[in-house]
């Protein structure tokens, strides 16, 4: 199928993972459909959203992993890390329990995901340190981490949809750039060997050979 036929230029896959709670699906949500998440479903396993957009003049399509973040679901989404091309790793900036759990899930992410995955640190419900006052970690310590781990940090709020595209395409554009070098990189390679071979085979034609009319 051609890119013109499936309306995208690339499908990249993003999964999210933190602890339960910490407002995964309401961010997914508010990105994909606009929409709030006014009553809290615990996501079971694994449920993902469609998402296509344009970065950098490319039209995306995000197919976003919503994980659970209760331990019982951790063999099942392992191997869903492996599939990922990038990962936000989100905790609740109200609950410093939930920051102190982020080491365990870079340490999955580590373990589990491949080499090159890009990560974003996202510090959600951000409205309920600006309105209520009840923020328990700081933005500096967010930021601290995220710099140790060379990742992007964001934070974020899904009920007033305070910096969730950012989050979104900032990720997005990490991979984009990731994938049109390793692109570049095949196609100066495939050029190389195709030079090379041309070369060996005018090397191995035949000189001064003569024909005759009769």
């Amino acid at each position: 199928m051609s890119h013109v036929d499936r309306n995208y230029d690339h499908l990249f896959k993003v999964l999210l993972c933190g602890d339960s709670g910490v407002g995964k699906t309401c961010l997914i949500s508010q990105f994909t459909d606009n929409q709030i998440r006014r009553s809290h479903i615990t996501t079971i396993g694994i449920d993902f959203k469609l998402k296509t957009f344009t970065v950098q003049g490319k039209r995306i399509r995000l197919q976003i992993w919503d994980t659970a973040g209760q331990e019982r679901f951790e063999t099942l989404t392992a191997q869903y890390y492996r599939r990922a091309q990038g990962i936000l790793l989100v905790y609740d900036i109200t609950q410093d329990a939930t920051f102190g759990n982020v080491t365990k899930w870079l340490r999955n992410i580590e373990e589990n995901a491949v080499d090159d995955v890009k990560v974003t640190l996202v510090g959600n419900k951000l409205d309920l340190d600006q309105q209520q006052g009840q923020r328990q970690v700081t933005t500096r310590k967010g930021e601290k981490l995220a710099k140790q781990h060379k990742c992007q940090f964001f934070e974020t709020s899904a009920w007033s949809n305070t910096n969730i595209t950012e989050a979104f395409t900032g990720l997005t554009e990490q991979i984009l750039n990731s994938a049109e070098q390793r692109i570049g990189s095949e196609r100066s390679e495939s050029k190389l060997v195709l030079t090379s071979s041309i070369k060996s085979s005018v090397q191995q034609e035949p000189h001064g050979s003569s024909w005759c009319c009769g």
